[in-house]
């Protein structure tokens, strides 16, 4: 496997690798070092089953399964359709996932690590793709914060809510996202996370805060914590943090959500059709010292 840096503020592709198939030791020892140093990876070309995309995925963790128990592949629970295409009038995956800056799984106790995408159908107009999607680097948004900023805030904690999002989506015009059950909501309830966390690949601390989630910062008049939050969200969303990926049939994506935020982009209509299987992958293992220093162990990239 060769992944080459896009050269931008992060991101990298990944080649010479079939991920339908298991990966060697120096082969995922490369791509977690990746994933630290570039937040963001494609693997072009890649035909992968909604079986071969969980057996890749969970390389990484484990598996979030729908608290909605919507849009999941038939077979494979821990897959998720991501689609504007519908069958007998009837929705077949969530249509406006994403369609915000967000890092998904902030809202857990145990928060999110990777998200892995595998592109079924790319919508296209005048020849050029559709729905793209966008990330920021929160390694830099980190290092550019004020030096006064940074110290203030090194112990504050966040506090992120899965509602706030799922109600911002409900607000779109021509969602069809019905409210969370009482049930949903008991699982996944308000929770805890420093602003600033030390990212467990690369060392470095990041700004883990996005306006998708966090909702404020904990014993802080919240007058106060709206303006900080405010201040962080519109810092770290400058375009100088951006990073543009326009899909292509075929494309696997994974990134990392410690050290990135993303958002898809709807600029297509609802004749173009957009469809991605996803897993999402908790960061259960790779804060475990021992599950890095593996395998980093065997990564030519970290040598």
């Amino acid at each position: 496997m060769k992944i080459k840096p896009t050269g931008q503020v992060m991101g990298a592709i990944g080649t010479d690798v079939d991920l339908s198939k298991p990966l060697s030791d120096q082969d995922f020892g490369d791509l977690v070092a990746a994933l630290g140093k570039h937040g963001v990876i494609c693997f072009p070309k890649q035909n992968l089953t909604a079986p071969q995309l969980k057996a890749f995925s969970e390389k990484f963790g484990t598996l979030q399964v729908s608290v909605s128990g919507q849009y999941t592949h038939p077979d494979q629970p821990e897959v998720m359709i991501l689609s504007n295409i519908k069958e007998d009038g009837k929705p077949i995956g969530l249509a406006d996932a994403g369609q915000d800056w967000h890092t998904d799984m902030s809202y857990m106790d145990t928060i999110g690590f990777v998200n892995v995408l595998f592109a079924e159908a790319v919508p296209h107009r005048d020849g050029k793709p559709l729905g793209a999607t966008l990330f920021a680097n929160m390694r830099q948004a980190y290092l550019d914060l004020p030096a006064e900023m940074r110290e203030r805030l090194k112990d504050a904690i966040c506090v992120h809510d899965f509602n706030k999002f799922w109600e911002e989506m409900r607000r779109r015009p021509g969602s069809e996202r019905p409210p969370l059950s009482p049930e949903a909501r008991a699982k996944r309830p308000p929770v805890r996370h420093p602003l600033f966390l030390v990212h467990p690949i690369t060392g470095e601390e990041i700004l883990y805060a996005n306006p998708g989630y966090a909702e404020y910062i904990e014993g802080m008049d919240r007058k106060e914590s709206d303006e900080i939050l405010d201040f962080l969200f519109k810092h770290q969303l400058q375009e100088k943090y951006q990073y543009k990926h326009d899909w292509t049939l075929g494309d696997v994506l994974i990134w990392d959500h410690i050290g990135t935020l993303h958002t898809a982009i709807a600029d297509y209509k609802p004749e173009e059709h957009r469809k991605m299987i996803r897993c999402q992958v908790y960061a259960d293992r790779i804060f475990e010292p021992a599950f890095v220093k593996e395998a980093l162990a065997h990564s030519s990239v970290a040598a």
